[in-house]
């Protein structure tokens, strides 16, 4: 099985500090403050609840990358890997001298502060900021366009994360990540910037069918320019969607930030010693559009009352308690399934099938009480 070259460096060098889904300004913060001297640390601005945004800048290369991450603040998994990219960066190697010398990167950690906190999609002020490109209606909006403005970056890494049910394709395989190069009109046109992002977008997913083959999506290109990929695609930037989706068992997406930080490593290499002309479209397409297949759990075989059986399609639903993330089921699908697909599949006619769930589920959550209240077996 292929191991990425950087494996045994990572599981070392990784930023231990960061973990889990819930990270927050205030996880961050003491990392910034002991960064080196060459990582420029800039306050850009301020959310709706006046917590400070922060950018990076590193290198002093022509070719410049803007990269932004928790622009949703409960997608925080492309944050750990930019942390764990700073860890490479801040140590000498060739990689990194490469990099710096060749590139100048700019990196905003966490556009969306107060949704980090609140673990919300939106922002303070309920608003979706990827959706907001356009009317610039909020502060992190404002922050990150003039930062767009002023950097004038080359390139663009959109870093976000997606829901469990997606899939590679029409398969029973999990979009472990996904890509995009955002649309710049309603015809979906392949311009020049997106054949640009298409070309390294290729490239990660050549160097990650290695290591998870098979479970690389492509995300919908329906274009949108309220959306900020689109935006700056449109202004001749491009840009490169990343999206942090479900490795196997890997709720806390530790799996997943590695892979993340592979790919964000493998694009920013490619653009700091190539000269991007805007091949490979052919390839681009052939990366499975991602497909909402799967559930997180089936329960196959629940018998009721009257000896018939059916099954129950069950999501996690990611809540924010006592500064943790708990997940709790709730039953999205019964008796006809939309999903085809599970990462987890129980029969509930096999033995320990009713102790796993009342181990893994709590009796008040909806998936027990439905048992309970529609099946003698479990009562």
């Amino acid at each position: 099985m292929y191991t990425h070259p950087l494996a045994n460096w990572y599981r070392s060098h990784f930023e231990a500090t960061l973990h889990g889904r819930y990270i927050t300004l205030n996880d961050i913060s003491p990392l910034l403050e002991k960064l080196p001297s060459n990582f420029h640390l800039k306050q850009i601005g301020t959310s709706v609840l006046d917590r400070p945004i922060h950018s990076l800048t590193i290198g002093n290369g022509n070719k410049k990358i803007l990269m932004w991450s928790q622009m949703h603040g409960n997608e925080s998994t492309t944050t750990k890997a930019v942390f764990d990219l700073i860890n490479l960066l801040k140590e000498p190697s060739e990689a990194a001298e490469a990099i710096l010398t060749n590139c100048t990167l700019c990196i905003i950690p966490m556009l969306n502060p107060d949704g980090s906190h609140a673990y919300t999609r939106v922002n303070a002020n309920e608003i979706d900021l990827n959706r907001d490109a356009q009317a610039l209606s909020q502060p992190e909006s404002v922050v990150l366009k003039t930062v767009y403005d002023e950097f004038q970056p080359d390139y663009c890494f959109n870093l976000h994360g997606q829901r469990t049910m997606y899939s590679a394709g029409n398969a029973d395989k999990s979009a472990i990540l996904s890509f995009l190069t955002p649309s710049e009109d309603e015809k979906r046109s392949i311009t020049s910037n997106r054949e640009k992002s298409m070309e390294i977008i290729v490239k990660m997913n050549e160097m990650l069918q290695k290591i998870i083959p098979d479970h690389i999506g492509r995300y919908d290109d329906g274009f949108n320019l309220n959306c900020v990929g689109d935006t700056f695609q449109s202004l001749g930037t491009p840009t490169v969607l990343f999206e942090a989706g479900h490795f196997p068992d890997d709720y806390k997406r530790e799996k997943v930030r590695e892979l993340i930080f592979y790919s964000m490593l493998e694009a920013i290499q490619y653009v700091s010693s190539t000269d991007i002309k805007g091949v490979h479209t052919e390839a681009y397409f052939k990366i499975p559009e991602n497909e909402k297949l799967h559930y997180d759990i089936i329960l196959k075989n629940v018998e009721t009352d009257e000896n018939e059986t059916f099954d129950l399609g069950i999501m996690y639903k990611e809540v924010l308690k006592n500064d943790k993330i708990h997940f709790e089921p709730y039953i999205e699908d019964k008796k006809l399934l939309n999903k085809l697909f599970a990462h987890k599949t129980i029969d509930f006619q096999e033995a320990n099938a009713q102790r796993y769930i009342f181990q893994s589920f709590s009796l008040q959550s909806e998936v027990v009480q439905y048992l309970i209240k529609f099946n003698k077996i479990v009562n």
